[in-house]
């Protein structure tokens, strides 16, 4: 085995890298072993990213500034009649998935990016872990982090259990071009069915983020080009002038998914893995974030102390660290969800002077954008600027 610490972390996306990039960071070597053979790029919606973000890219090593997406200094809530009952003052970069995933991918080693690895199984040696591929080949680490998304063969094959439940809905995404210029306006427009998100990217275009119910969506997102227009245009609206679709359209099903265990005896999850939460807040990637920052920080620490690092005890500051803020977090946004995901007149009311009142008192609106910021609860150091 390779002299010093070795992570295999199983997933090439965007949690995946930027735990190797940190794990690296901090001298480990570490392996990445992604499913899909394709370069992943394409994939993903607008992102909002914020300091904390950069500044752990920069530590990274990764030239990350405005130049990722477009500046934008405020967020948006328009209310069930169109009109603004909020804003927030949130400086962000908006960024598409595939500006951060593109320098992440690009500054890995080629030869520690293994695409098309099927993950099969795992074997465990005393102080190693092997895990073994659909191809035949294997690969031993210390620690196998999964970052293998919400459907993980290696959470499953731990026997490590999840709760939740599906909500009947799914979101639509999908660019649009525009004819007029967004301002760097970022918005969302808490519709009857469920939300409906325009996040500007660079250029004229801005990322959709769209929630209808299961069967509206897929049956949208089926219709021919003009008919897809027109149903995006009624939503849209013409406030940007004409819009057009500038490539594919998505669907995704929406769901609350957790894992019981967030570790088990040399096994991490990480991201998705380990949580799938509602996008109203827009807090996914600030919790795959916490999760990767809050792991790297856990066992750099116990490799310091000559610790054990994929021993449960060791593991276990990891899970306790992050599994009541992401609890937390799932809590809230069900609760958003359900709150502006409906056909009531009375609950629509309720949101609409609830979204005013946040607008309205200081207090509550610092407290929302210090979460929207990932800054709120135990911050990992490498989200506070500092170094592990």
């Amino acid at each position: 085995m390779t002299p010093g610490r070795r992570a295999l972390i199983i997933g090439g996306s965007l949690g995946g890298l930027f735990a190797a990039h940190l794990l690296r960071a901090s001298g480990w070597q570490v392996d990445v072993f992604a499913r899909s053979s394709e370069d992943l790029a394409g994939r993903g919606a607008g992102l909002g990213t914020h300091e904390a973000l950069i500044q752990m890219m920069r530590r990274i090593g990764i030239d990350a500034d405005t130049a990722l997406g477009v500046d934008t200094h405020s967020y948006i809530w328009l209310d069930s009649r169109g009109e603004v009952a909020c804003e927030l003052p949130l400086p962000r970069v908006m960024t598409a998935w595939s500006r951060l995933y593109r320098p992440l991918k690009d500054g890995l080693p080629a030869r520690h990016y293994h695409a098309g690895k099927s993950f099969v199984s795992a074997e465990q040696d005393g102080g190693s872990v092997t895990a073994l591929f659909a191809d035949g080949t294997r690969a031993e680490g210390d620690l196998l982090i999964a970052a293998d998304g919400a459907r993980s063969r290696l959470r499953e094959l731990a026997g490590i259990p999840t709760f939740g439940w599906s909500y009947d809905q799914s979101a639509i995404v999908c660019t649009v071009a525009h004819e007029r210029d967004h301002g760097g306006r970022a918005e969302e427009h808490f519709l009857p069915a469920g939300p409906f998100a325009i996040l500007p990217l660079s250029g004229r275009r801005s990322s959709i983020v769209w929630t209808e119910g299961a069967r509206e969506a897929a049956r949208i997102v089926a219709l021919p080009d003009d008919l897809f227009h027109e149903e995006l245009e009624q939503r849209f609206g013409l406030h940007l002038g004409d819009i057009a679709v500038d490539g594919p359209r998505r669907v995704h099903p929406l769901g609350l998914t957790v894992a019981r265990a967030f570790v088990a005896e040399r096994l991490a999850l990480v991201g998705d893995a380990a949580h799938v939460i509602h996008p109203i807040a827009g807090q996914g990637l600030n919790l795959g974030l916490r999760d990767v920052a809050a792991l790297a920080e856990t066992i750099v620490d116990a490799a310091r102390l000559g610790l054990d690092v994929g021993a449960a005890h060791v593991l276990e500051r990891y899970q306790r660290w992050r599994r009541f803020d992401t609890m937390a977090m799932g809590i809230a946004t069900d609760g958003l969800n359900r709150l502006f995901s409906n056909r009531s007149d009375a609950l629509r009311l309720v949101r609409d002077v609830g979204l005013g009142l946040v607008d309205r008192l200081p207090g509550l609106k610092r407290l929302f954008i210090r979460e929207a910021a990932g800054l709120v609860g135990d911050v990992p150091k490498l989200l506070r600027g500092e170094a592990l």
